[in-house]
């Protein structure tokens, strides 16, 4: 004991345990753990313990691992509304041009969608911010964007864009693919398809042309970059996900794969430098919109499907583990179908964004409505169900298009706008919810916009700020 000096008392300790932060002595003990293994010997083959130590090896203890609770709160905006219920807005996506010593100046591409038909899309429009999301000027229509001429007599236009920045170059960049339209009608007969890009420019304010990328080998007859989320590498290389099948595979009508490509892009030009391996799910029509995150040393792939929402992991973002259907961590099922799923990545832990059946929304077309966030376990690769909270509410319209992207270090964006299309047994659905809570309303009927604005929705745009604590 110290002369003159007097513990502390039980209180005082009592105190400093509750508020000193864990995360000290969690850094040291894996930062030993690993000096350990670099020092030791191993036993045996591959897959020993270390005789030092008598842990598993380092992959193992990774395993080991605790997820580390992340704690966040959510701000969420209407920044428009409103429709002329022949069309609507949609496809709402967020991303962020950084500027030195102020806020990152905030884009929103979108498109309008002709209620009357099925994913018939018009041209490309921005919206933008200057001033940290309090005003928006736009939609502003983009040059160069609208419909063209395509093969057999049919209009094709450019599509399902996700804007990001890339830091290497200074450029915010988005990626899309194509649709094909006879009149007013998708055209849903085999088609060649190709991953798009466009680079949108400052001083213009405006998107300039969109670009084709080349894929190197002509079996990548339909494969599309549309509604993927990429991630770019410290040296500036873009990991690109794209889905599609080869002719062969069209023709016997096989289910889509996934594959994640490496690109060079120095400010204009994208070009393929790597091509990874297919990640398949046999179910349904296979894998589509695949969305892509790198969290503490592993890659994240979540993906598209029919019948389930699946999740791979990767050490390379290039060759992916099988895939499998998200599940809470108590093992029931996500309840997540046939619609995207975004990532959010804080440098403690990663999220999922998404929609799910169970949340009393039967009449929301493929349960497409609310949208939700959950941190995930990236070991057992399964979402932890005591941190599910809201991001934008159900009001009737289908929430399944969306973005989510890194406004800072402290904070991430998801951006939608609510799509007015819930028609069929969605919409009937939707009546029997009324006529069940409060006596259906005279002049609600089955019509696909009128069963979304019985519950509310009116076309908005929401803007959800994800402010980690």
């Amino acid at each position: 004991m110290i002369r003159g000096g007097a513990a502390p008392s039980r209180n005082t300790l009592s105190h400093a345990k509750k508020r000193r932060i864990p995360d000290m002595m969690e850094e040291l003990f894996w930062s030993v753990l690993q000096h350990l293994h670099n020092i030791a010997a191993t036993s045996g083959p591959s897959g020993a313990h270390c005789r030092l130590c008598l842990m598993p090896p380092p992959r193992l203890c990774y395993r080991l691992k605790m997820v580390q609770e992340v704690n966040f709160r959510n701000r969420r905006k209407i920044i428009r509304n409103g429709y002329d219920r022949r069309t609507c807005w949609v496809q709402s996506r967020g991303g962020f041009i950084p500027r030195p010593g102020v806020v990152p100046t905030a884009i929103i591409t979108m498109q309008k969608l002709l209620l009357s038909g099925c994913d018939v899309f018009d041209s490309l429009h921005v919206m933008r911010s200057d001033d940290d999301g309090h005003t928006w000027s736009g939609p502003t229509k983009q040059p160069g964007f609208g419909r063209f001429p395509a093969a057999n007599g049919r209009e094709g236009i450019v599509s399902d864009f996700m804007p990001s920045w890339h830091s290497a170059s200074g450029k915010l960049l988005v990626t899309g693919q194509f649709y094909f339209y006879r009149g007013d009608k998708l055209d849903m007969t085999m088609q060649p398809q190709k991953p798009v890009y466009a680079v949108f420019n400052d001083a213009s304010g405006t998107f300039d042309p969109w670009q084709t990328l080349k894929l190197p080998d002509p079996k990548f007859f339909s494969y599309g970059s549309g509604n993927v989320q990429r991630f770019d590498l410290p040296d500036g290389d873009i990991l690109l996900p794209i889905f599609g099948t080869s002719l062969q595979e069209a023709e016997a009508g096989s289910p889509r794969a996934t594959r994640v490509l490496r690109c060079g892009f120095d400010g204009c030009k994208m070009k393929v430098k790597e091509i990874g391996q297919p990640v398949r799910v046999d179910q349904g029509s296979g894998t589509r919109e695949p969305s892509l995150a790198f969290f503490d040393g592993r890659y994240y792939l979540s993906l598209r499907n029919d019948v389930h929402g699946h999740v791979a992991g990767s050490d390379d973002g290039l060759s992916f583990d099988e895939p499998q259907p998200w599940v809470f961590d108590d093992g029931q099922e996500l309840g997540n179908y046939n619609t995207q799923q975004r990532w959010a990545v804080h440098e403690k832990g990663l999220f999922l964004v998404y929609t799910r059946r169970g949340l009393n929304n039967d009449h929301v077309f493929r349960h497409r409505a609310p949208l939700m966030i959950a941190q995930v376990d990236p070991q057992k690769l399964c979402v932890i169900r005591e941190t599910e909270q809201l991001v934008v509410p159900e009001r009737g319209a289908r929430l399944g298009n969306f973005s989510v992207d890194r406004h800072s270090p402290r904070e991430s964006w998801v951006v939608v706008t609510e799509w007015m299309q819930n028609g069929g047994d969605n919409a009937h659905a939707a009546i029997e919810k009324l006529r069940q809570r409060n006596g259906i309303h005279p002049t609600v009927t089955a019509d696909p916009h009128q069963a979304c604005e019985a519950f509310g929705s009116d076309n908005a745009t929401w803007v959800s700020r994800i402010i980690w604590r």
